[in-house]
C-alpha cells in the first residue's frame, strides 16, 4: 500500500462541506413524492410504480461524494480520474465540469504518463488493476481510492483462490473495469490463473472442455477464450481446480447457476470427492445489486403495461435489471429522461438483444389508462429518475408541475 500521506480511502472529513452541492446535483423531488406515497404516483390516466429499491447504492454514493471531497480538498491541484467514477454519463459530466481529467485506457491499463508526483488520482468505484495501482504508487502522487467495499470482498475471494492453487472462474464481462481489476488479483501469487465467462452459454463451453467434448479440444478452447483468460492459462491444467466468483453487478441467479453446473460437471468427470476438494463457489453479488433485482421481481408480480429501466447503456447492473424485467413485461432500457420525447410520443432506448440504440414510436398505450413500472441502476441519480417520471406524465398530457 502507498504511504499513508498519499493514499486515502476514507475521504477527507468534508462531507458537510460538499453535501449541499451533491443534493443540488442529484436529488429529485418527484422521487421523494413517490417514496412518500408507497412508491406509487397516480396522475390522470397514468399510474407509475417505482421499485422499492432503485438508483444510487451506498458504494456509488460514497465514490461520488469522495470525488467531490477531493475537489474541495485540493482546489488548486490537477486531479485525474482513472476511467469513469461510475457508469452514468451525467455524473461523469459533472466531474468533468469540476475540472477533473479522465484518463484514457491503454492496452496495459490507464495512461498515466502525464501524472506528476504533485497530482491527485481518483480510483473509481470499480477499482483498478494491480498493475495500475503499482504504477501510481511508484509515481508518488496522491491516490484517493473509492473502490466499492463489495468489489473488495470479491478481490479477497479471488486472492484466496490464487493462494490455494485454484483457478478463478469469474462470471462477468472480461472488458469491464471491475472484472479486469478483480482478475488481476491472481497476480499476487505465482501461477495464479483466471478465466472470465460472460453467461451460461460460455459456462457450457467450460463444462464441455471438462468433459472432454469441446470441439477442437484444448487449442480450440484457447483460441476462443485466450482474450478472457490469464496469460499462461491452460484449460487442461487450470480447469481441474476451480473457484467461482463474479462481477458484483451480474444477474445473481445466473452466477449461482454457473457455479452449480460447473461443480456438477467436475463431479461427473472426477467424482464427488474431487469436487469436494477441488471446487469452491461463493455468491459474491453485492447486496445492493441483489436488493434491486429482488425489488424488481416483487414489482413484476403486479400487472404492468410497460417497464422502464433508467441507467447508463454501459452499466452492467442496469443491463441485468432490464434483462430481468424483459422476461415478464415489455421493457425499455433508457439512458435518461431525454430518451422520452413527449411531443412525438417516441422513446430512444437500448435494444436488449443487440445493445444498439433504437427508437420506439408505440412504446406506451395512449388510448387507455396505463400502469408504468420504473426502476434504475445503482449508478442512476434520483434527479434523472424524477425527470423520467416527468416526461412519462407529459407524454400522456399531464403537466408534472400539477402533481403534488
Amino acid at each position: 500500500m502507498a504511504p499513508e500521506s498519499t493514499y486515502f480511502r476514507k475521504g477527507f472529513g468534508l462531507k458537510t462541506e460538499v453535501q449541499d452541492t451533491l443534493t443540488a446535483d442529484y436529488d429529485g423531488s418527484l422521487v421523494d413524492l413517490l417514496r412518500a406515497r408507497d412508491h406509487t404516483l397516480v396522475a390522470g390516466p397514468v399510474t407509475i410504480r417505482l421499485a422499492k429499491e432503485f438508483g444510487f447504492c451506498y458504494g456509488v454514493e460514497r465514490a461520488v461524494e469522495y470525488a467531490y471531497q477531493t475537489r474541495a480538498k485540493f482546489p488548486d491541484r490537477r486531479i485525474y480520474l482513472a476511467g469513469e467514477i461510475i457508469h452514468n454519463p451525467h455524473v461523469n459530466a459533472k466531474l468533468k465540469e469540476m475540472g477533473i481529467v479522465f484518463l484514457k485506457p491503454s492496452d496495459t491499463g490507464f495512461d498515466y504518463t502525464g501524472v506528476q508526483p504533485e497530482d491527485v488520482v481518483i480510483l473509481p468505484a470499480f477499482g483498478v488493476t494491480i498493475h495500475d495501482f503499482e504504477t501510481l504508487r511508484a509515481k508518488g502522487c496522491v491516490m484517493v481510492d473509492t473502490t466499492c467495499g463489495s468489489v473488495l470482498n470479491v478481490w479477497k475471494r479471488v486472492e484466496s483462490y490464487a493462494r490455494d492453487g485454484y483457478t478463478s472462474l469469474i462470471h462477468g464481462k472480461y472488458y469491464h473495469e471491475e472484472t479486469r481489476a478483480t482478475a488481476s488479483q491472481v497476480e499476487k501469487y505465482p501461477g495464479g490463473a483466471y478465466l472470465v465467462v460472460r453467461d451460461m452459454a460460455q459456462a457450457e463451453d467450460v463444462i464441455a472442455h471438462i468433459e472432454g467434448r469441446f470441439p477442437g479440444g484444448r487449442d480450440a478452447f484457447l483460441d476462443k477464450y485466450r482474450h478472457a483468460a490469464s496469460p499462461a492459462f491452460d484449460p487442461d491444467v487450470h480447469l481441474r481446480r476451480v473457484g467461482v466468483a463474479n462481477q458484483t453487478t451480474m444477474l445473481a441467479r445466473e452466477s449461482l447457476a454457473i457455479g452449480d453446473v460447473v461443480g456438477s460437471a467436475m463431479a461427473r468427470v472426477h467424482g464427488e470427492s474431487h469436487r469436494a476438494e477441488h471446487f469452491r463457489t461463493f455468491d459474491t453479488i453485492c447486496s445492493a445489486t441483489q436488493d434491486r433485482q429482488d425489488a424488481v421481481n416483487a414489482l413484476l408480480v403486479e400487472p404492468l403495461d410497460v417497464m422502464l429501466v433508467v441507467g447508463g447503456y454501459n452499466s452492467s447492473n442496469t443491463i441485468s435489471l432490464a434483462a430481468l424485467c424483459a422476461e415478464k413485461v415489455r421493457t425499455y432500457h433508457i439512458e435518461d429522461a431525454l430518451g422520452i420525447d413527449p411531443g412525438t410520443g417516441s422513446l430512444r432506448h437500448r435494444n436488449l438483444a443487440t445493445g444498439k440504440e433504437v427508437v420506439a414510436t408505440d412504446w406506451m398505450p395512449v388510448d387507455r389508462a396505463v400502469r408504468i413500472g420504473l426502476t434504475a441502476g445503482a449508478s442512476t441519480p434520483n434527479n434523472k429518475i424524477g425527470e423520467t417520471v416527468a416526461r412519462v406524465l407529459a407524454t400522456r398530457g399531464v403537466d408534472p408541475a400539477t402533481v403534488a
